[in-house]
């Protein structure tokens, strides 16, 4: 088992920070999501995002977050499986149990262009739930000049067999 074990730390590239991919959020876009999911004014309306804590129109958390999810999935798709060298089938990613931590450091105004990054940090079998693996995450964003705008610990579930 310990051969699967090395395996599994370079599938998932176990310690390194992986940038996912980067985002421009634009007006109408964080408009639009705001609108759907979170319509608050100074996700809404630029003229009332002038008057907010904010100064200008910014996107919602919860849309800085969806576009995390989205490049990271994007990311395995275009990147492909890493190679697998254990014994068996290759892993087989899951759901997520959830996250925890999240914080959002700083606002994403619109015109900015958020990087997206996770770094694994742990995994370890799951008694009960044989042949699956509990992943553990850091997940973050930064803008343009490396500042920090996003981050979060994050957990998922991997197939084993």
């Amino acid at each position: 088992m310990s051969d699967d074990i090395e395996a599994l730390d370079a599938y998932f590239r176990m310690g390194e920070t992986i940038r996912l991919g980067s985002h421009t959020f634009e007006a109408d876009e964080i408009k639009a999501f705001a609108r759907k999911y979170d319509p608050q004014p100074f996700h809404v309306d630029e003229k009332l995002a002038e008057k907010s804590v904010f100064g200008r129109l910014c996107a919602s958390g919860w849309h800085t977050c969806a576009m995390w999810m989205r490049h990271n999935l994007k990311h395995r798709e275009d990147t492909g499986e890493m190679p697998w060298t254990g014994q068996g089938p290759r892993p087989i990613f899951g759901p997520s149990p959830g996250f925890e931590k999240l914080r959002w450091l700083k606002p994403v105004y619109a015109g900015d262009t958020i990087t997206f990054t996770r770094r694994l940090l742990a995994h370890r079998a799951l008694a009960s739930k044989p042949g699956w693996r509990l992943v553990t995450m850091t997940c973050g964003a930064e803008d343009a000049s490396g500042v920090p705008v996003l981050e979060f610990e994050s957990a998922v579930l991997v197939r084993m067999r």
